[in-house]
């Protein structure tokens, strides 16, 4: 974890959210998302209340509401199943623009969508103002188990390793002239397929050695030592308090 590591969900900025040490901000979104979940799905007014409270950070932390959205597309298999909810669902029905609709199933999709919503877009929030490579030094800050902190931080790695080998071997086959245009060239792509595991088998043999070489034991060491200090804990602790202060008051009305 020694070396800087750019994602395309990280946003730079010098925002005070920025400047939050990342076991703070991953403490704060993890028990955010965790009072969203318990609030009642009938309080629909605290799912909006929570919405506002993300809109909040995003500003302080200079997020463009455009950047947030796009990002929040990969949630997009979870709408489809809520979608589906009301139709499947079994219980009393409801007639909502001349469709029959399950009533319990019309709350159990809204209770998907809010919920998981909201917590994607924590999630984001937590991604565009904190870099990889300090995720991984708050979770091992928070004393996550080593072995996890390691293969969490390989298979970032490895990922972006692998997808430059896939785009240097597609290079190649246009070179020489090759287009995949249907079923009778499935052939080259499985042989690439064999290629490319074979290929990142071997690099991590590599990788592996050169690592042992350089007195690795089976932990790595941690370079930058991050700590937070009293104040930025309350500063990290702002969301999730007023977050539970809402969900309470949920509670208290049903």
């Amino acid at each position: 974890m020694g070396a800087g590591h750019a994602h395309q969900l990280y946003r730079e900025g010098r925002s005070p959210v920025h400047a939050l040490p990342p076991h703070c901000k991953i403490a704060a979104v993890f028990c955010f998302v965790v009072v969203v979940v318990s609030t009642p799905r009938e309080a629909v007014w605290a799912f909006g209340a929570y919405a506002l409270l993300l809109a909040g950070v995003a500003a302080v932390a200079r997020i463009p509401a455009g950047f947030l959205l796009r990002r929040l597309l990969i949630e997009i298999p979870f709408v489809a199943f809520a979608v589906l909810m009301p139709f499947v669902a079994e219980g009393e029905r409801v007639q909502v623009l001349g469709l029959s609709l399950s009533q319990s199933g019309l709350w159990s999709a809204w209770n998907v969508l809010a919920k998981g919503t909201l917590g994607v877009a924590a999630s984001v929030l937590l991604a565009a103002t904190t870099e990889l490579r300090s995720l991984l030094l708050g979770l091992q800050r928070l004393r996550m188990p080593p072995l996890m902190v390691q293969i969490a931080s390989f298979m970032i790695r490895y990922g972006d390793v692998i997808t430059d080998e896939m785009r240097r071997m597609r290079i190649a086959r246009r070179s020489r002239g090759f287009e995949a245009r249907g079923i009778q060239h499935w052939g080259v792509l499985a042989k690439s397929a064999g290629a490319l595991f074979i290929r990142s088998y071997e690099r991590g043999e590599r990788v592996h050695l050169a690592m042992v070489s350089r007195g690795y034991t089976g932990s790595m060491p941690v370079i930058d030592d991050v700590t937070a200090s009293r104040a930025q804990w309350t500063y990290a602790a702002a969301l999730p308090l007023t977050a539970l202060a809402v969900c309470l008051t949920g509670w208290t009305l049903l």
